[in-house]
């Protein structure tokens, strides 16, 4: 091939680095419209121009990715080519894979031990719900703030050597926790695991960016991104069995660091491909922390998707906490319960958590794939649907747990299914909005957003909600029954706008009643626990703030769909900037 042929071949590569770095572009429908269909983007953008129907359009899509010095450069670095679908996977991208998704699932498995066996830990060190909360807060806490920091290092420095020492210092903070006799420093050692967990969850995504793209991108982050609900499921099973084998719930946080050891040393067996290696932008070079945080600020569909993925965190951080012992103190008020235990609480918790993660995660990813055929900004819409109508789902659940076992099970399930819809997509739309040289930054600032305003909080929120509520339950007593409350609401309404001046002056009575009870019996109920139906109707209340949230985060991701065409494409542009400068170097060399 001549010289002047590899020129023409390689002029369309801006089509080629928007499809790559978008894969919500890169499939289409060989009957799903024109390029009319999307204002505002040329036609050589449409992902119709990259459908191989047949060996023509593969032997063009083959020209449209990098060639020449670029290829040679990856060659010579070691770094496998950049493969378009399963078969053409080498066995270092699999391995390499393999490795982050294990990690991965062991790192979820660490995080929600606890939650599997927390009222052994409530009762070990004799602290109540809001403290409990805040086990999780103050690891999410030291995971958000390091994120960032963590981001700069892994756009700029050998991510499998930063990844590596995180692995080995949750490992090593996790075991050492597990013989903490008192609170305070066992809730030190866990916010410890936080700065550990952050150096591997803000830079693993990006490796798996820069070795694929396509619909092989999406693939590959769905098996990754499983690993979060699958291991926080394995995670519920593996301490709860664990505490119950040992009768001892310390040793359920011995279980990881061993893997922890195995995870490190295989980490640094996996090769650190290029920056922008698979988009074909080697020579791209990162910007300052300052321009990179400015540039992503501007960035509405980024921003719009970090604000409804932390809904999305908020809520599975509730209910991932509180949702074991929430359902057992729910299972066991209904008849023939009694006797219930909430290690298999916790078990059936587990397994459907699991089930929902295999199911969800790819289900999330298969209707990105196919819904972009038709309809180009399908990825928030995806998500937005999800969180809607996990809402309902997951409100239902927690109406029914104390009269439904079966049906609470059911509900719980496909409310995490629809929920789970939201990992893969999400991450595939922060991959494509965002050139290569920025993502570690962008990963860092998502978490650092998410987990501040999402599952940071919401364990403690709901904690010190359910305290709140179960002290206004014991000071009155007529306030408790959810279902009496639904039934007669009605009811209260019209006999409180008839007997105003009534209502009033029984409220003041009760409050003066309670005042002096209180004043009488005060050290009988610093000491005296509460019932476990105000413990459930507590947690009860509490929870159905998730289902609020879900709908907030819908909406977030409602309007992300009206943005993200025109932020691929920017970010789409950008690569193919530096590519087309990139051949002007290569073709006139500075003598």
């Amino acid at each position: 091939m001549s010289q002047k042929h590899q020129k023409q071949s390689y002029q369309p590569l801006p089509t080629a680095a928007a499809a790559m770095d978008n894969p919500a572009m890169s499939q289409s429908s060989s009957s799903g419209g024109s390029n009319d269909d999307v204002a505002n983007i040329p036609p050589t953008y449409s992902s119709q121009q990259l459908m191989p129907s047949d060996s023509d359009s593969m032997e063009e899509a083959r020209q449209l990715r990098p060639t020449g010095a670029t290829a040679n450069l990856a060659a010579g670095l070691g770094l496998p080519p950049v493969p378009t679908r399963l078969s053409a996977v080498g066995r270092s991208q699999w391995f390499t894979v393999g490795v982050l998704c294990f990690v991965n699932l062991i790192n979820y498995m660490d995080r929600f031990t606890i939650a599997g066996v927390l009222k052994d830990v409530q009762e070990d060190f004799k602290i109540g719900n809001d403290s409990a909360g805040l086990l999780q807060t103050v690891f999410v806490i030291s995971y958000m703030i390091c994120a960032p920091v963590f981001g700069y290092l892994g756009d700029r420095y050998s991510r499998p050597w930063i990844m590596a020492v995180g692995v080995a210092l949750w490992c090593t903070t996790t075991l050492l926790g597990s013989y903490m006799q008192s609170f305070g420093w066992f809730i030190t050692f866990r916010a410890l695991v936080g700065i550990g967990e952050a150096s591997y969850s803000t830079i693993a995504p990006t490796i798996i960016s820069d070795l694929f793209v396509n619909d092989m991108r999406s693939k590959m982050l769905a098996m990754f991104y499983f690993a979060i609900p699958v291991g926080s499921g394995m995670g519920y099973i593996v301490g709860s069995k664990t505490a119950h084998l040992a009768n001892n719930w310390r040793w359920a946080l011995r279980v990881t660091p061993i893997l922890g050891v195995a995870a490190v040393l295989l980490i640094m067996l996996i090769k650190d491909p290029e920056r922008g290696h698979s988009e074909g932008s080697h020579s791209m070079e990162a910007t300052s922390y300052r321009q990179d945080i400015k540039e992503l600020l501007k960035n509405r569909s980024f921003m719009l998707s970090t604000a409804g993925f932390t809904c999305v965190a908020f809520v599975a951080g509730a209910l991932a906490w509180w949702g074991p012992s929430f359902i057992f103190l729910g299972m066991k008020m209904q008849p023939g319960n009694e006797n219930i235990v909430q290690d298999d609480v916790a078990f059936n918790f587990g397994v459907i958590t699991m089930v929902a993660g295999l199911v969800g995660v790819p289900l999330g990813s298969f209707l990105s794939q196919y819904m972009v055929k038709r309809y180009q900004s399908a990825d928030p819409v995806i998500c937005a649907f999800g969180l809607l109508l996990s809402a309902p789902l997951l409100f239902g659940a927690c109406l029914m747990v104390s009269s439904n076992e079966l049906g609470t099970y059911l509900l719980i399930f496909f409310g995490q299914l629809a929920l789970n819809l939201n990992w893969a997509v999400v991450a595939d739309i922060l991959l494509y909005v965002v050139v290569p040289t920025r993502r570690s930054t962008a990963e860092a600032f998502q978490i650092l957003i998410s987990h501040a305003l999402g599952d940071a909080g919401s364990p403690y929120l709901v904690g010190a909600m359910s305290e709140v509520i179960m002290k206004h339950l014991r000071n009155h007593p007529g306030a408790s029954g959810l279902t009496n409350e639904l039934q007669s609401m009605s009811q209260v309404v019209e006999s409180q706008l008839i007997n105003a001046t009534d209502l009033a002056t029984k409220v003041a009575s009760e409050a003066i009643h309670s005042f002096q009870t209180n004043l009488t019996k005060t050290a009988e109920k610093l000491t005296e626990q509460f019932t476990e139906v105000e413990q459930f109707e507590g947690l009860q209340y509490a929870l159905f703030s998730t289902s609020f949230v879900e709908v907030l985060g819908g909406i977030f991701f409602l309007f992300t769909a009206c943005f993200i065409l025109k932020d691929k494409y920017k970010a789409a542009r950008s690569v193919a900037d530096a590519q087309e400068q990139q051949q002007q170097q290569r073709d006139n060399p500075i003598a």
